[in-house]
């Protein structure tokens, strides 16, 4: 099929990307002339791991190509997809004003002889979005041209999104439109996944309840690792134990400085503005955000414990994207706590496998702050090591590298990747969540 995707930001590329993979034709649109250009050159914008290479051998292929211009893409697709950002406002609304503007643009370029047109949102937006976009296009496209509406949620994880787009667990298709059902249903047959087939309104639904449901498991452990913490108990065994349960799972039970990135604060702070509008307040998403920000403070009061003040300590920080496997650093927590320790007069040393260019252009970091791409040079002279993003590469450090380093033999792990025995035997004092803390 032929498949247009207007916004290639991690969404819109890397959906295109794997539509072109499984041998559909797809035509990925920007109005950014750099990236574009970027994207002609064969270079990727984004880090996700298999995206490059992806990329380069459908280019190849003849099967993915990149333009500036919408007419061209709604020329091109059959079925057209928006993915464009949606940020949150103030109030916790959600910003669909570039959703409107490509729904307007859509609308001027389509003509009826073009034939049926099928317009998706893959952006995550509120529910009845779809109904706005009818509305839109509708009023800007000419009289007898046709097309249908359809709302397909995206539920890829950046730093695994390749994987989760190839190889989906679910996929929702949600339209009033069966003409467009057939379509979409069609765009979907090479991949082997359960379809659910819905109304639009629900489909628009599901994602934002999705992802609070996760967030919510994420403060859920949160709180209780507070409580193992207050009892000398293990939040890492309380969780096994829990995820034991196969009602329950494993996943997304792993205490830490809670949840981060582009999606989850972003969808928790919409679905608590839509029930409110709907007249249906979710308090319960409330109590979800408050764990969610009181964990970094508690955090950053165990390191107040033990440094007393930040003025004039050196610190090293391992990680700055909000998760492994990116090099996001939107609303990443680790980009926070740095923001906090160099408003108290701390320098800063930090490092992580892919998120330092983003960092210094996203990260809004201003003080004593320096990069460096290795991590145990980070560590040199420091008076403690914050772990704050949960790459691998730091899980399995060299603990007397570090015990080495360091000038003060003190760890703080906002993410529990060390092993508290292998810490004990390195000779570091040593602090994470939920967990026991090792003393000196």
């Amino acid at each position: 099929m032929n498949i247009t995707i207007i916004g290639t930001g991690y969404v819109g590329l890397t959906s295109g990307t794997c539509f072109a993979e499984v041998g559909h034709h797809v035509t990925c649109v920007d109005n950014n002339p750099e990236k574009i250009e970027t994207l002609l050159r064969g270079e990727i914008p984004i880090y996700e791991p298999g995206l490059a290479e992806l990329v380069k051998q459908n280019v190849a292929a003849g099967r993915l190509k990149f333009t500036t211009s919408t007419e061209e893409g709604v020329n091109n697709g059959d079925i057209i997809f928006i993915a464009v950002p949606t940020p949150p406002q103030t109030d916790g609304s959600v910003d669909l004003s570039f959703i409107e503007k490509v729904a307007r643009e859509i609308a001027q370029c389509l003509t009826p002889d073009l034939g049926y047109r099928v317009i998706v949102d893959k952006s995550t937006v509120p529910v009845k979005t779809g109904d706005k976009v009818e509305q839109t296009v509708r009023r800007y496209a000419p009289e007898g041209v046709e097309f249908g509406v359809v709302s397909n949620p995206e539920f890829l994880r950046e730093g695994c999104a390749v994987d989760d787009l190839l190889n989906p667990d679910r996929i929702v298709i949600g339209s009033n439109d069966e003409k467009a059902l057939g379509y979409m249903q069609k765009l979907y047959e090479p991949f082997v996944a359960p379809v659910l087939v819905t109304d639009i309104n629900s489909a628009e639904l599901i994602k934002h309840a999705a992802n609070s449901f996760l967030a919510l498991k994420i403060s859920y452990i949160n709180a209780v690792a507070n409580i193992c913490e207050a009892a000398g108990a293990d939040v890492e065994k309380v969780a096994e134990g829990i995820g034991m349960d196969k009602r329950i799972g494993r996943q997304f039970l792993n205490a830490g400085l809670g949840y981060g990135g582009s999606c989850f604060p972003k969808d928790i702070k919409a679905f608590i503005h839509i029930s409110e509008t709907l007249g249906q307040p979710f308090g319960l998403l409330k109590e979800v955000e408050r764990i969610n920000f009181d964990q970094l403070d508690r955090f950053l009061g165990k390191i107040r414990e033990k440094l007393w003040v930040f003025r004039e300590k050196k610190i090293a920080l391992w990680g700055l994207a909000f998760k492994q496997n990116t090099d996001d650093v939107r609303e990443s927590v680790a980009i926070k706590l740095a923001q906090v320790i160099l408003a108290e007069g701390a320098t800063v040393v930090a490092t992580d496998p892919e998120g330092i260019p983003t960092a210094k252009r996203f990260g809004n970091l201003e003080g004593d702050i320096s990069y460096t791409e290795d991590m145990y040079a980070a560590l040199d002279g420091a008076d403690c090591l914050i772990i704050g993003t949960e790459w691998p590469q730091f899980a399995k450090a060299d603990l007397s590298e570090v015990a080495k380093r360091l000038r003060t033999p003190l760890v703080f792990d906002g993410r529990n990747l060390l092993d508290p025995d292998d810490v004990k035997a390195a000779g570091l004092e040593y602090y994470s969540i939920g967990r026991p803390s090792i003393g000196i």
